[in-house]
């Protein structure tokens, strides 16, 4: 295996994206959690899928169309809330259908034979990028340049929003600028696991860490870290027993917490 990584450059790019994306899902997952944001998170994940059609439909990287319908759909989530009585479940079931319909209408209009979209909806680790490399570096530092400068204000904004209203901080930009994260995290994770199985790669490591801490910053820290081991575990797994990878990152998360789960309770 680490021959091959030394040897194989898809493998190399392959454990550089397992590292971006376990800082995302540390810094990032943990909000989600904490905030109880997790269908909101799939519901930009599906109607990033628009996009992701777009892209093969106009002749762009996919992916790039992907991003656009990510963040578009975010703040309209934020802004439709905010104007309307609607309720964020209403607004997330209309666009996480709405994204994927559009999906498969703009692969059905595309020229030539339909595109394998397999590695978009579940993942493949293996077939990351130079291209996708540079695009998910760019994103995670912007996550965590971003993060770090309103690191303060974001928990306060998830344990304590009243107080930061209190104090004439703009929690309207906040959560905007939250949600545009979030649609920037789901972009770096689709590569990795896809857009069916990214809710659960977001959620399961701060879902871990907080079976062992409580302490906010060291449940980022350890999601990071959780992150990288379960994503290299897969990948290992995936290398050396032909199966999708992006499944096997999420069976073997999965699997892993509720093991934690019954021996905390047993224990």
């Amino acid at each position: 295996m680490f021959e091959a990584i030394i040897n194989y450059q898809f493998m190399q790019y392959a454990v550089i994206s397992i590292i971006l994306a376990s800082i995302v899902c540390g810094i990032i997952g943990t909000i989600v959690v904490e905030k109880k944001l997790v269908m909101m998170s799939g519901g930009i994940a599906h109607a990033s899928f628009g996009g992701i059609g777009l892209g093969f439909l106009i002749g762009i990287e996919p992916i790039i169309g992907g991003l656009f319908f990510a963040v578009t759909s975010s703040i309209s989530i934020v802004s439709i809330k905010r104007k309307t009585n609607t309720s964020s479940d209403t607004i997330i079931a209309m666009l996480w259908s709405l994204g994927m319909a559009l999906g498969i209408l703009f692969i059905s209009l595309t020229d030539g034979y339909p595109p394998d979209m397999t590695t978009y909806l579940f993942g493949d680790i293996l077939t990351v990028s130079k291209i996708d490399i540079y695009l998910m570096s760019t994103l995670t530092l912007i996550i965590v340049i971003s993060s770090l400068a309103f690191f303060n204000y974001i928990k306060s904004y998830l344990f304590d929003e009243t107080f930061l209203n209190s104090k004439g901080i703009n929690t309207s930009f906040l959560e905007y600028f939250l949600f545009v994260l979030i649609a920037l995290s789901i972009v770096i994770l689709i590569k990795v696991v896809g857009i069916i199985l990214v809710i659960t790669l977001l959620t399961v490591p701060p879902a871990i860490s907080k079976l062992l801490t409580y302490n906010f910053n060291n449940i980022i820290l350890l999601s990071s870290l959780i992150g990288i081991i379960l994503c290299f575990l897969g990948l290992v797994f995936s290398y050396y027993f032909n199966i999708p990878s992006g499944a096997t990152i999420i069976i073997l998360s999965s699997i892993t917490y509720f093991v934690l789960v019954l021996f905390k309770q047993i224990r």
